[in-house]
């Protein structure tokens, strides 16, 4: 055995892919919390995979991790997904191992320290606020004025984010912001001034603190709940924005001391510049890499893969980016979301959508039994369609065009609403 990788949380398949492409010289133990078993894909194929509760302490993480050290030493911590990177953070720590540090991490998902962080270096001064009621919410108001983007201090997927147009709109916001979703930690509600302009994700990949941008992405979301419709690969820039996007990030990453791996960057370029949303230390979702993957040859899932194991990847990154033979034309992903509230019981026309010019995929993400209902989230999306076209422009028209070709039947309740004493 040459590595022995610590994988903390669990990124689908990408442990799987680190054991195979390392082969027998490569050890693999995942370490996550409890309900994340089921979700391990080939558990049989790792050395071994450890459960600790998921309100345990850091030193309930460390100790088991540090007991296998001891017996057989890890060489390296990989973490793929939003949840638990801050544990792999404190295990690499305690253990003297390379991973990001707990104090990347901590302005990575804690919006609040990222917004002071970026004021602090330089890069940002948009004004924000950690709010405890909606008193305070509407003070930040009064002071900062609007609109402004009220949403959870940690979390992804358009969980619970609003904007505030009027004060008046306060105390919906907070409500909205407040929820209980699960899904997300719950770290309070923030607020910060809303930045009006379209909106980009940058996907980046670095390594020995050089930062590459592999793309940069269009983004299409919901006007109210600001849940993400669609995305194209590559967005329609001129050399002068590219360049200012290029540069912000860069200098981003740098101030949040991000020094390696795949980083998806959220940002919105205003008359004034670009200024971000929230960015992340783990790949994108909503099928974003493969669109990446697609139009620049690039294979971002690849590259972390081979720099989890301590393959340097930075040189290929560029010949490939630079490469003639790569079809560059730009890719769409276009969500569907049902009009109706109910339980969903048949998709229909992903076959019909598949085949029309320029799709690449088309893909159900609910299934018969889901509840479908409002848009709140990005889980509220019930299948999706990736279509190629000669410029932006035409690949989002051809998905668009594909999604308009699926029909969901759903299942509504006859029953009425009304007192008990009706019955």
């Amino acid at each position: 055995m040459t590595q022995h990788v610590l994988i903390v949380g669990g990124g689908r398949e990408i442990p799987g892919l680190i054991r195979e492409a390392g082969g027998p010289d490569v050890a693999t133990t995942i370490l996550c919390r409890m309900d994340m078993i089921p979700k391990i894909r080939r558990p049989g194929q790792h050395d071994r995979v450890i459960a600790v509760r998921s309100d345990a302490p850091d030193e309930e993480w460390i100790a088991p991790a540090a007991a296998v050290h001891a017996r057989t030493p890890f060489t390296r911590v990989g973490t793929f997904g939003e949840r638990d990177q801050d544990r792999a953070a404190a295990v690499a720590k305690a253990l003297g191992l390379p991973c990001h540090t707990p104090e990347t991490i901590a302005w990575v998902h804690d919006k609040h320290a990222m917004r002071r962080r970026l004021t602090e270096t330089g890069v940002d001064d948009t004004p924000v606020a950690r709010v405890a009621d909606p008193g305070r919410l509407r003070a930040f108001i009064a002071e900062h004025g609007t609109p402004c983007v009220v949403k959870p201090a940690q979390g992804a997927g358009s969980f619970g984010v609003s904007v505030v147009r009027s004060p008046e709109e306060a105390d919906a916001a907070f409500a909205r912001a407040a929820r209980d979703f699960e899904v997300i930690p719950d770290a309070g509600v923030l607020v910060e001034r809303f930045h009006e302009g379209p909106q980009f994700s940058v996907e980046a990949f670095s390594e020995d603190g050089e930062h590459e941008i592999l793309a940069v992405t269009r983004k299409f979301s919901d006007p109210v709940g600001f849940v993400e419709l669609g995305h194209v690969v590559p967005a329609a820039l001129t050399p002068e924005q590219s360049g200012l996007v290029h540069g912000y990030v860069r200098r981003l990453l740098d101030a949040l001391g991000v020094d390696h791996g795949v980083t998806h960057t959220e940002i919105v370029l205003t008359d004034a510049g670009p200024r971000v949303i929230e960015t992340h230390v783990r790949p994108a979702g909503d099928e974003i890499p493969y669109l990446v993957h697609d139009v620049t040859g690039v294979d971002v899932i690849d590259c972390i893969v081979r720099q989890t194991l301590g393959e340097p990847v930075l040189a290929d990154i560029r010949k490939t980016l630079a490469d003639p033979d790569v079809d560059r034309r730009p890719e769409a992903i276009w969500f569907a979301v049902p009009q109706a509230r109910g339980e969903l019981t048949e998709v229909n026309g992903l076959e019909k959508a598949a085949a029309l010019p320029g799709v690449v995929a088309a893909e159900a993400l609910l299934a018969p039994g889901d509840e479908v209902g409002d848009l709140d989230s990005s889980e509220s999306r019930a299948a999706f369609v990736r279509a190629r076209g000669a410029d932006a422009a035409e690949a989002v028209a051809r998905a668009r065009a594909a999604v308009a070709e699926l029909d969901f039947v759903v299942r509504v309740s006859g029953a009425a609403a009304g007192p008990d004493s009706w019955v």
